[in-house]
């Protein structure tokens, strides 16, 4: 397993509800994000949320498409986010999804923490595994 971490820009960008589905009262959001450190490179993708205001328990699942260089090695690959939120305490998990890597990044598997300091500066910490060279 290799270790890789740094730092993230995220822009959210809130969407309409796809019609039809209106009355559900899910939260829609672009993800643009701008990766620095051993994972350099750019991720697009989409987030659905709801949340209970009263107690601030509730949940949200995106996936993202990542491309960039990870340890040197250059191609792309997606992230699965699967997060809730009981009454304030987080628990989440971002995972690679199966057979997502492309070019030099084939194979990928492996699971990312987001970290959030208190002035909200975004970091992560990358456990991954390539198939051997």
């Amino acid at each position: 397993m290799k270790h890789a971490q740094g730092s993230f820009e995220v822009k959210l960008a809130p969407q309409p509800a796809a019609p039809g589905i209106e009355a559900a009262a899910l939260g829609r959001q672009t993800i643009d994000k701008q990766f620095h450190g051993d994972l350099e490179g750019s991720s697009l993708g989409e987030m659905l949320a709801v949340i209970d205001k009263n107690t601030g328990s509730g949940a949200y699942v995106a996936l993202e498409r990542i491309t960039g260089t990870l340890g040197g090695r250059q191609g792309s690959f997606v992230l699965m986010h699967s997060a809730t939120m009981t009454r304030g305490a987080p628990a989440l998990s971002v995972t690679v999804v199966p057979d997502s890597g492309s070019g030099e990044l084939q194979g990928l598997s492996g699971t990312l923490a987001i970290h959030i300091d208190a002035k909200g500066a975004h970091s992560y910490t990358f456990d991954y595994s390539l198939p051997s060279e």
